[in-house]
């Protein structure tokens, strides 16, 4: 192979070549990384914090660039205009201008989203109110370039999603808004700035990181002790395995197959694909955590939790303190608590609530089903509030529920929710909400868990593992670190090779990079 095709190869960006945790071309790019950064991490002069922003920046950028191709530039584009706003938001003293300032980075960020992300999804609602094709979608960047470049390269009637943009515009806005706020000071440097909303460890599917969490990391040496390092390769290790051999597996294995044709399935098999997708769905994206906060910390950064065992949730408040952790906050910090919060009355409490789930529910796509799915959340949360002060007023009585009766409750509630989640459509959804209750078959259940026991003890082992004390959790990953570093190193090889094993022969990408 010459040098031309090396770089053609280097350089290609397209679906196939995206850098993915769970591609080996992903761990030759961080091995890279990590040769070059242990150079410049040790090396001891005023400016080494500025050489490490500049060095994992370019390496994000290249990260991200692989995925998403010319749309990095508009990853550039909002850093560079959030960078400049938050600096005239600080230095502003005239509040008006403050507020035209941070209303500008929110009405630019939130309108690149929108475009990208519901421009279709509102064209469409236009054209079916008016009953006519009146309107239609145009890729204005596509358009633009063609005008440029004097040649039609690129299809101007196709808009594509970036990947990652909903996690790094919520990052950027939640930067200028605590800016504004005077919770943060704006950085200096704009390489600094720009690291901090590129990171590639968390850039396309999160966590959310907060300025206030990951900036002052920057400006701090290099240390990783080698206990956390080897914490970091247990991180790393068990994100690949819920992502490889548990969530793929169970998707394309059975929970695909019954969510795309349920029609050919009887009820027990659609409720067992709907206990598939909630491990699934959850194994996936906790997976794509533990690997982000390892990579991070063998960096020397640290990311926060993001995912706490949620299914062990009692309630649904406890289920979103559990789940997806920083973008619940977010949402609680930047939606919830602007729009008034529990500060006034009982039913505005109870409106916030539910107007901060519906739009958390459109933040994860364009579609109706998404607007239900937060909609059933947002009504259970203000119903869940509404009991809870009710009984607070309320005479003690002797009767408790076992404390697992609420767990299985919400834990249900949640399943059910999925449904509208995971299905194509409202459609598809409702069929299958109608044949779990109607076409059910008891007498068949004995043979359909017989021709899926495979799958179905895997879904079974991963929901014990789940519901484990945390105590025990804490034990098996202290155990690994405490091996001697020999015999770490062949339980990883181990896994290494068990997940390779697991794996499909095409690699699936984790499912929140679609959002």
């Amino acid at each position: 192979m010459d040098i031309h095709s090396i770089l053609e190869e280097i350089f290609t960006c397209d679906e196939g070549s995206a850098l993915i945790f769970t591609r080996l071309s992903f761990w030759i790019f961080f091995a890279a990384l990590l040769v070059g950064y242990s150079f410049i991490y040790k090396k001891k002069y005023k400016k080494t914090h500025l050489a490490k922003s500049l060095y994992l920046l370019l390496f994000s950028l290249f990260f991200y660039y692989k995925s998403s191709g010319i749309y990095f530039l508009l990853l550039l584009f909002s850093t560079t205009l959030d960078f400049y706003l938050a600096k005239a938001i600080y230095r502003s003293h005239r509040n008006a201008a403050r507020k035209l300032l941070v209303a500008l980075s929110v009405c630019v960020n939130l309108g690149l989203l929108a475009y990208f992300k519901y421009a279709y999804f509102l064209t469409s609602a236009v054209n079916d109110f008016l009953g006519e094709e009146a309107f239609r979608v145009v890729n204005i960047f596509s358009e633009a370039v063609n005008m440029l470049t004097g040649a039609q390269k690129f299809d101007v009637d196709n808009l594509i999603l970036p990947i990652g943009i909903s996690f790094y515009t919520f990052q950027i806005l939640s930067y200028t808004v605590d800016v504004y706020r005077r919770k943060v000071a704006p950085v200096n440097s704009i390489i600094d700035f720009g690291f901090y909303v590129s990171f590639f460890p968390s850039l396309v599917a999160g966590p959310i990181v907060r300025a206030a969490d990951f900036i002052p990391q920057i400006y701090r040496e290099y240390s990783v002790t080698r206990r956390e390092a080897w914490q970091a390769v247990f991180l790393i290790l068990n994100g690949l395995v819920k992502k490889v051999a548990i969530s793929d597996y169970i998707s394309l294995n059975f929970v695909d197959r019954v969510f795309d044709t349920p029609s050919l399935y009887s009820g027990f098999e659609l409720l067992m694909g709907v206990y598939g997708y909630a491990i699934q769905i959850y194994c996936d994206f906790s997976g794509y955590t533990d690997i982000a906060i390892g990579l991070a910390l063998l960096l020397g950064f640290r990311l926060p939790p993001n995912f706490n065992s949620p299914y062990r949730a009692a309630s649904l408040r406890e289920f979103w303190q559990r789940w997806h952790i920083s973008l619940s906050s977010w949402l609680r910090d930047y939606l919830y608590i602007p729009l008034g919060g529990n500060r006034k009355g009982r039913a505005r409490t109870y409106i916030n609530l539910i107007l901060t789930m519906l739009l958390g529910g459109l933040w994860h796509g364009a579609s109706y089903k998404f607007v239900v799915w937060g909609g059933l959340h947002g009504v259970a949360l203000a119903l869940g509030k509404l009991v809870k002060e009710r009984r607070a007023k309320a005479p003690r009585r002797k009767f408790k529920l076992p404390a697992f009766v609420p767990i299985l409750l919400t834990f249900h509630f949640v399943c059910l929710t999925w449904i509208f989640f995971r299905a194509a459509d409202m459609s598809l959804a409702l069929d299958i909400i109608y044949r779990i209750g109607a076409e059910f078959y008891l007498s068949a259940i004995p043979d359909i868990v017989a021709g899926y026991s495979l799958i179905f003890g895997l879904m079974l082992a991963a929901y014990a593992i789940h519901f484990l004390p945390q105590k025990v959790k804490v034990w098996y990953r202290e155990m690994f670190i405490n091996l001697p570093d020999a015999v770490k190193i062949v339980v990883a090889l181990l896994v290494v090779f068990f997940i390779y094993q697991a794996s499909s022969s095409e690699m699936q990408p984790f499912i929140y990079f679609q959002f």
